[in-house]
């Protein structure tokens, strides 16, 4: 019948006479076999205006079960949206100039500031925001390499960017998943990953980007965790990490001529062992990484080529090496220690890796390593309780820092933005948790309603950088904020990451469990106030809450989480379905498939009585639409109140600035709504 229907339609329309510049009358309808006789012709209904005083409901939205949002409070949060923040890409490879990435408009695109303070040149205007963006290290800079996905499916494509037209060119497939790496050390050759002969292993490949057609692959791998880290320094060799889980990677060599690779960390016998980055030394004869086979956290290490002995270059530091990047001639080397949530920024000259002094640094959390050509100047970004994501450039010759970007906070006053606490509760098996705990301002009085707000990862940590619109809830809503690093954050020692591997996946919810016990103590705080909002695997637990803590919180906000396991795990793209069975079970084992059923939120959800908010991209490649479809339709089906937003043109979290503003109205309204109703403002 349907097939019938729509050749019906298509016959109907093909039977009408052209247009002309003359009336002529109107021809008659033809009939087909089994087409119904077509009904009177209607005026069309007049469309629907959205009141004055509601939000519209952007085109790139869905919005389900949703309340208008009042203007008001797109009024009262409209600061709050407005911040923006920068980070450091690039620098040009003669000028002192840097390429960074910040948002002026709907999304971040790449600009070019030249001096500290100095106007941000906008260089892209694309729909979609631009990931990352690459200068050769030598030449004249005429152009640049970008990456950027559609819609946020994360299939990126690398592009040249010819800066005296601002013409682009594709260097990549345009269908498949690819990502920037390394470029030689003569600036001919770019590294880079593609999933484009099988869709999920990600081979390694190699392209001038002056001319696409020198595109060739350079091996075929197998899994969705390589990537390529740095040259050799005659260009001759590629150092490549295969990343299998948190706890568990390898670095690899490819000789670029031959083709042939060589594996420089053993696989064999003892628990895995994690080879994070890494760099050649200046000589070629060994490599720079980090590794965490001494001890509990990363440290660095040297790595001999030549019989493959490792040793540690510095002394245990007894926090993880978070990030590390090494100058183009190879003498300084830049490190960020997580030191429990905040950064600390260490230089050394190499070979013999001593430390030099740097000069004070904001506090907060240090990103985005970028050494100048010439190895002196090093830049990055800082990111502060009080300050968005800035630029920095230090001068690791002098100890000079200068601050190149001043991010608007959209006319807020930054020290009105409350600086995190560091506590800890005991969790049910007398393991101390941490977390950091955000204050409302003293004008709040009585009990304050908590939002508990989970990362996600689970390899992943919160740390003390700006929060951004979630300062509103704090400074006007008088909400107390906690971020609690539950067992399977990073920061804290490989052996606190693995606490919620396989079958241990709940013990984590148990984590949770106990910090709303420490809130009931905590005499400033409302125990019977309490919201669980988190995204991805955040959104995991926030909805593994909403089963076993039901009783004990009020409403939750799911943002791209887990509902179920096995669909999760069947459905996620091909290029990491295997590395997530690593973390949390293969699901084609009859015995692990129980239990994840058995984790899983769907399969408790007549537990979820209390009002959720599920938020989702429809294009997401790591937790798909359907996770969030089905919960809400299992949870409509039983009459728990459930909202629901989807962005159309979204994927793994919202990226364009019209939808972010749109979750923070909808969001405001669920906390006025279910959080808190009948308390007084």
């Amino acid at each position: 019948m349907v097939r019938v229907l729509s050749w019906c339609v298509l016959a109907v329309a093909c039977d009408r006479a052209p247009a002309s510049s003359k009336p002529s009358p109107a021809p008659p309808v033809v009939l087909k076999p089994d087409c119904p006789t077509p009904a009177a012709p209607t005026a069309a209904p007049a469309p629907r205006e959205t009141p004055a005083d509601v939000v519209p409901v952007p085109d790139s939205l869905v919005a389900d079960g949703i309340p208008p949002v009042p203007r008001a409070i797109a009024e009262a949060v409209g600061a709050y949206a407005e911040a923006r923040s920068a980070g450091a890409l690039a620098w040009h490879p003669r000028e002192r100039s840097l390429l960074i990435s910040t948002r002026f408009a709907d999304t971040d695109q790449v600009h070019e500031v030249k001096m500290p303070g100095g106007a941000r040149k906008q260089l892209t205007f694309l729909r979609e925001p631009v990931k990352a963006a690459t200068h050769a290290p030598v030449g004249d800079g005429s152009f640049f390499v970008l990456s950027k996905d559609t819609g946020g499916d994360e299939f990126a494509q690398n592009w040249r960017l010819d800066r005296a037209t601002g013409k682009l060119a594709l260097l990549t497939d345009g269908k498949s998943k690819n990502t920037l790496g390394p470029w030689a050390n003569a600036g001919d050759r770019l590294a880079y990953t593609s999933t484009r002969r099988t869709g999920k292993d990600t081979d390694l490949w190699l392209v001038d980007p002056r001319d696409p057609a020198t595109d060739r692959k350079l091996a075929e791998v197998e899994g969705g965790g390589w990537r390529p880290l740095d040259w050799s320094p005659d260009d001759q060799r590629l150092l490549v990490e295969n990343y299998v889980s948190v706890n568990e990677s390898y670095l690899w060599l490819f000789d670029v001529a031959a083709g042939t690779r060589e594996l420089l960390t053993d696989k064999t016998g003892g628990e895995p062992v994690s080879w994070s980055d890494g760099f050649f030394t200046a000589d070629g004869r060994a490599v720079i990484s980090t590794s965490d086979g001494a001890g509990e956290f990363r440290e660095l290490v040297k790595l001999e080529l030549d019989g493959h002995k490792a040793a540690p270059l510095v002394p245990p530091i007894g926090w993880d090496v978070q990030s590390y990047a090494v100058s183009h001639d190879r003498k300084r080397m830049a490190a960020v220690i997580n030191e429990g949530g905040r950064s600390r920024l260490k230089i050394y000259d190499l070979p013999a890796a001593r430390e030099r002094k740097v000069a004070a640094l904001p506090d907060g959390v240090i990103r985005s390593l970028a050494w100048r050509p010439g190895g002196r100047e090093l830049a990055f970004s800082v990111s502060s309780a009080r300050s968005p994501s800035d630029v920095y450039v230090l001068d690791t010759q002098t100890g000079a820092l200068e601050r190149w970007t001043e991010s608007e906070v959209g006319g807020l006053d930054p020290a009105s933005f409350s600086e995190p606490a560091l506590i800890r509760w005991k969790s049910f098996d007398e393991r101390e948790i941490p977390g950091l705990y955000y204050r409302p301002p003293a004008r709040f009085q009585g009990k304050r309603p908590v939002v508990v707000i989970i990362h996600g990862g689970p390899e992943a940590q919160s740390q003390f950088g700006f929060i951004g619109r979630n300062n509103y809830y704090l400074n006007e809503l008088g909400v107390a904020l906690i971020y609690p690093n539950v067992r399977g954050s990073t920061g804290y020692g490989k052996s606190y990451v693995r606490l919620d591997n396989g079958e241990k996946r709940e013990d984590a919810v148990k984590d949770l469990g106990a910090l709303l016990d420490w809130i009931a103590a905590q005499p400033e705080l409302d125990a019977g106030r309490v919201m669980i909002m988190g995204g991805s695997y955040g959104g995991y637990m926030t909805l593994a809450s909403s089963v076993h803590h039901a009783d004990r919180i009020r409403c939750a906000v799911d943002i791209v989480g887990i509902s179920n396991f096995v669909t999760f795990l069947e459905r996620t793209e091909a290029y990491r379905r295997d590395l997530r069975r690593v973390e949390y079970g293969d699901e084609r084992d009859p015995k692990m498939r129980e239990f994840l059923q058995g984790a899983s939120p769907l399969t408790h959800a007549e537990k979820i009585k209390k009002p959720l908010l599920v938020i989702q991209g429809r294009n997401d490649p790591r937790v798909p639409v359907s996770e969030a479809e089905q919960i809400v339709a299992t949870l409509k089906k039983q009459g728990t109140p459930v909202w629901y937003l989807e962005g159309k043109d979204e994927g793994h979290g919202f990226n364009k600035k019209q939808n972010m503003d749109y979750q923070l109205y909808a969001t405001v309204l669920f906390m006025k709504t279910y959080l808190l109703d009948g308390l007084a403002e």
